[in-house]
């Protein structure tokens, strides 16, 4: 067999479980919107739920969708000195909307963040840091929320059995990045060693799918600790408040959308609506389908019924929250996306490891 024909089957194979990655996205998303979420409501009842909502609902709601979005931008700004605030929003948008819309999810909005930051001008070093970085600081935010989602239902004597799991799920991962992490930083004998180690699991799992070797390791961690520790130094603090309040504000909104829907505190208080939406960050971090369309709905209409909200109020509230964190996102970052393929035609959105 010739070299072509080799590649041309290789190639025919990865387009072959592309889209059979995508049918099985949109059967899943079918069953969830066509059998499963009528099973909670009659979409009927939960339109007559969304008509009661009067033009001061939908001014609050816009205004947390306006304060959500305006909390993109200030984590890439604070990993990467001399990010402005709209080229910041307009890189945050488009990568987020685009990892929405892949199947591949994060490693897209990775790659975009990357190519869109080095289009500016800012140095390689720089930009792989701070995607390194504001992926690090997210991933332990979310799986941190569990945790202490947990422990406030815990203080009032209440408890879920699907967030205790993620909430041990989250302590156990969250250790172990910490501890990888701290170890990376404190000695460069250590990064070397984990980022070898990193490398030959990571050759391990892709040689499974007949991908790899990747084309980091020791060294790689190495030059990441020298670079973190100088940033680190100067803003963890400002990088933590940012992605908390990045996070929080999404709650916020999730909070505004079951008020307004009429699914009031004695019914869900605020405490058991931040438990559910804890458990849905880590289900929306699965990736079955693109953003997690269909897992996350469930999930949060299920966990809301669970702790007293009316069914038709609880599927209304979980489909505009959805709607008001999805579609603004994905209108302006596909703008911002476009936007930017006209002032770089040459560029193409590459991998965060390109130099």
């Amino acid at each position: 067999m010739s070299d072509g024909t080799a590649m041309r089957r290789r190639g025919l194979t990865k387009t072959h479980k592309r889209l059979l990655g995508a049918a099985g996205s949109i059967a899943v998303v079918a069953v969830v919107f066509v059998f499963v979420l009528p099973q909670f409501a009659d979409y009927r009842d939960v339109l007559d739920v969304v008509r009661t909502l009067g033009w001061q609902d939908w001014l609050v709601l816009a205004g947390a969708v306006v304060l959500n979005l305006a909390t993109f931008p200030p984590p890439w700004m604070a990993a990467l000195p001399g990010l402005g605030f709209r080229e910041a929003m307009a890189m945050t948008q488009a990568s987020t909307a685009l990892s929405i819309v892949s199947p591949a999810g994060a490693a897209v909005g990775m790659a975009a963040s990357y190519s869109m930051l080095r289009s500016w001008r800012f140095g390689p070093a720089a930009v792989g840091l701070a995607v390194a970085i504001a992926g690090i600081w997210n991933q332990l935010a979310n799986l941190a929320f569990p945790v202490v989602a947990l422990a406030l239902l815990t203080s009032q004597d209440q408890d879920h059995p699907a967030l205790r799991t993620a909430a041990l799920i989250g302590v156990v991962v969250l250790a172990v990045v910490v501890t990888a992490f701290t170890l990376v930083l404190s000695r460069v004998e250590w990064a070397r060693r984990i980022g070898d180690l990193a490398a030959r699991a990571a050759d391990r799992a892709l040689r499974v799918v007949r991908r790899g070797p990747v084309d980091w390791g020791g060294a790689s961690f190495s030059r990441f600790r020298a670079q973190a520790l100088g940033l680190l130094r100067r803003r963890w603090h400002v990088i933590t408040v940012a992605t908390l309040a990045g996070h929080l504000t999404v709650f916020v909104l999730l909070l505004v959308c079951l008020r307004v829907t009429g699914v009031s505190d004695s019914e869900v208080t605020a405490v058991e609506a931040f438990a559910a939406w804890a458990l849905i960050r880590i289900l929306g971090a699965l990736p079955l389908t693109p953003g997690g369309v269909g897992i996350v709905e469930v999930g949060l209409a299920g966990a809301l019924v669970a702790f007293g909200a009316p069914n038709a109020e609880a599927v209304a509230a979980t489909l505009l929250y959805r709607a008001l964190t999805v579609f603004p996102t994905l209108a302006l970052g596909l703008l911002a996306a476009a936007t930017w393929r006209t002032h770089h035609p040459g560029e193409a959105i590459g991998s965060p490891s390109d130099p």
